[in-house]
């Protein structure tokens, strides 16, 4: 079995990190207050409008229903009944899928990294890899919440959408190497961000059903709560006349069908539009709406509600890498459980499958996900030579491989951070259409660094004897390399010393692990309550406030702070009400 056999599957064995063997499909809730955009008055008020109903909106609008009246509005449809979400086996339909309808929407970094951004209720827990952890400790305080509320509110999360994985023989053998090259200690299944090697929670249950964030709608209060679906947000409204500065009014949003209709807070000094439309929907919302960088918004003919220009600013995305590793012997099919959380700056994880290059149910044809040639993604081949000929070409070659060519899996690793930023910046006035975003991977050498020490660190995972069982003794660490770097993984420039320079195969085989972040960072667009700095009754509330990404994998952060956010302005408005009646109680007297 040669190499270039081998490089000949790469784009195929690519797609083994995104698949899973589940194959059922989740009861659907009875949400009587969710509707189609279609439907809703051509003017309606709230107490407060939510902007994306993903991760961080879902949690955020079913807390803030208890007590007031809410609407959630989502760009995208429902994840119920749609297998590509329900059935991970599926999960690379889904990305792979360009449709307007599709729950993901591609995009591709000035980089030349393919990524994705959900659209869809429930946001990117419907998509992703399902891996469920805690911050660490230190990232808390740091960020200055309040412990015992966070706890709390991850255990709110946690009681509906995290559960222990099943452990199986690759996921096994990946931990007890990650043990034998010393990531220690050992520290078993559990949610908490702990330095050594443990097994993490997952938002799939036993019977491979998928948990998302949407399912923490269960938590609303029908009475209090309006979910549109596939309604797009053009601007968000302010009231600049009389007042000191802009305050927030209400939100211009299209139906399906294009109708606009508009929404505004009812009359009251607490009520409040909140963004919580993720690290490229909040920037680019924020923009629209006339607050942002004032030259780049002038140069959109767009009107100067505020000159903000950190909007956009400081745009991250965690650098992905992996080694594949082709099996000898049969591998279950897996998506990361294990992880260890080195002292080198990097996680590291694993997948493994057989079954994730198996037909498609819509035909014979294997599909590949992301990184599937359907979708134009041969990196190795120019762009002008991406022909449908060749695309089908390249299909025609995978579909005809047999089964085993397919048997292995990945180790990969994650950098912690990362330090390296960029920045997103409008293509146009149209919300639908993604923004520009440079996240300038690897421009510190310390995040290249921690790459190569973590690519090392694979290495001897992959020559432990812990996981000798799945490993070809003629296949030396050299041809892995070579062969992971033949992978059609982005549109990135191919170099030969990949296998001799660590630092060239980093750059080479970037990918993402979806967990992008920044553009309205705490401190620069928004204050430490989330409040947009320079207008009033605006928040944004969701991953573009992150720093710097926690945990191993942020969606449970992220469902926790829509959670933590919620109950903290709650609270505010009740005390704020106390305060008031005792000051009347007192003048009465």
């Amino acid at each position: 079995m040669g190499l270039g056999w081998w490089r000949l599957i790469g784009a195929a064995l690519a797609a083994i990190l995104f698949f899973h063997g589940f194959c059922s499909s989740a009861n659907v809730p009875n949400y009587t207050f969710v509707q189609q955009a279609t439907s809703a008055p051509a003017i309606s008020y709230y107490d407060y409008i939510i902007i994306g109903g993903g991760t961080a909106g879902c949690p955020l609008a079913a807390t803030l229903s208890q007590n007031y009246s809410v609407l959630l509005i989502e760009r995208g449809g429902s994840p119920y009944g749609n297998q590509n979400i329900s059935n991970l086996g599926s999960f690379g339909a889904t990305l792979s899928d360009l449709s307007p309808a599709s729950a993901s929407q591609r995009f591709i970094s000035e980089d030349g990294v393919i990524n994705a951004r959900a659209r869809v209720l429930g946001g990117g827990s419907c998509l992703n890899a399902g891996f469920y952890t805690r911050a660490e400790v230190s990232y808390v305080e740091d960020v200055g919440w309040d412990g015992n509320l966070v706890n709390q509110s991850y255990q709110w999360v946690e009681k509906l959408v995290a559960f222990e994985p099943p452990l199986l023989q690759w996921q096994s053998a990946v931990r007890d190497g990650l043990l034998e090259v010393g990531i220690l200690p050992y520290n078993g299944f559990t949610y908490d961000h702990i330095s050594g090697t443990k097994v993490g929670g997952t938002i799939f249950d036993r019977d491979g059903h998928r948990h998302t964030a949407a399912d923490l709608l269960q938590y609303a209060n029908p009475k209090g709560l309006t979910v549109l679906l596939h309604a797009s947000v053009h601007k968000i409204l302010f009231r600049i006349k009389g007042k000191p500065r802009p305050v927030a009014r209400g939100v211009i949003f299209r139906d399906a069908s294009g109708i606009k209709h508009k929404a505004y807070l009812n009359k009251g000094s607490k009520n409040e539009i909140i963004l919580s439309a993720g690290a490229l929907g909040s920037p680019q919302i924020l923009m629209l709406s006339g607050v942002g960088p004032a030259e780049h918004l002038k140069s959109h003919n767009i009107t100067v509600v505020v000159d903000q220009p950190m909007v956009g600013q400081g745009m991250s995305d965690n650098p992905m890498n992996a080694i594949y590793i082709p099996s000898p012997v049969p591998v279950e099919v897996s998506l990361i459980q294990v992880v260890g959380i080195t002292q080198l700056g990097t996680y590291i994880e694993a997948a493994s499958g057989e079954n994730f290059a198996n037909p498609s149910s819509q035909g014979p044809q294997r599909d590949f996900g992301m990184f599937s040639p359907q979708t134009g993604q041969l990196s190795i081949v120019p762009p002008k030579q991406r022909t449908p000929e060749a695309i089908a070409k390249a299909v025609e070659i995978m579909n005809s491989l047999e089964s085993a060519a397919f048997r292995g899996g990945f180790i990969l690793e994650k950098i912690m951070g990362p330090l390296s930023t960029g920045h997103l910046e409008l293509r146009n006035r149209n919300p639908k259409d993604n923004p520009s975003v440079t996240f300038n991977y690897f421009k510190e050498p310390e995040d290249l660094r921690r790459c190569v020490n973590g690519i090392k660190t694979i290495e001897t995972i992959i020559e432990s004897k812990a996981f000798s069982k799945f490993r070809y003794e003629y296949i030396s660490i050299d041809a892995l390399i070579n062969m992971t770097a033949s992978f059609p993984v982005n549109l990135r420039p191919k170099h030969d010393n990949d296998s001799t320079s660590l630092e060239q195969f980093c750059k080479d085989t970037v990918m993402t692990i979806w967990h992008y972040h920044g553009g309205c960072h705490v401190g620069r667009v928004v204050d430490r309550n989330y409040k947009v700095i320079g207008v009033d009754a605006l928040r944004v509330i969701d991953g573009s406030t992150f720093n710097y990404s926690p945990g191993t994998n942020p969606q449970a952060t992220v469902m926790m702070l829509g959670r933590y956010m919620g109950v903290r302005i709650l609270s505010e408005r009740l005390a704020a009400t106390e305060s008031k009646q005792k000051i009347n109680n007192a003048n009465l007297s």
